[in-house]
């Protein structure tokens, strides 16, 4: 006698990681936002740490070595320079962002 197949599913994701964008997840994983931060605003502050002069300078080193040039390699390329700072670089980067917001 033969035993039904069974249907192999693939895992299931947790939704809360695949709905949350990757620039919320860098944000939050250096302590930069908290993790109930909306997406809007978690967006607002991703760009203004982007647009910060110390980023600007490892991004650019990590975008020259890996020859860089698409849109998603900016994500990349934050987040790699975010991970090559220290806690006391990363401690001044979210000071300076809330002395933006204020």
């Amino acid at each position: 006698m033969k035993h039904p197949k069974q249907n192999k599913r693939a895992p299931q994701i947790h939704p809360s990681a695949s709905t949350v964008p990757s620039y919320h997840r860098i944000l939050v994983k250096h302590g930069l936002i908290e993790k109930t931060l909306s997406i809007p605003d978690a967006y607002e502050v991703f760009l203004k740490v982007g647009a910060d002069p110390e980023v600007q300078k490892l991004r650019h080193k990590v975008a020259q070595g890996h020859k860089m040039k698409h849109v998603p390699a900016l994500y990349l390329a934050t987040a790699m320079a975010l991970q090559g700072m220290t806690k006391q670089e990363l401690e001044a980067l979210k000071r300076r962002m809330e002395e933006k917001r204020v």
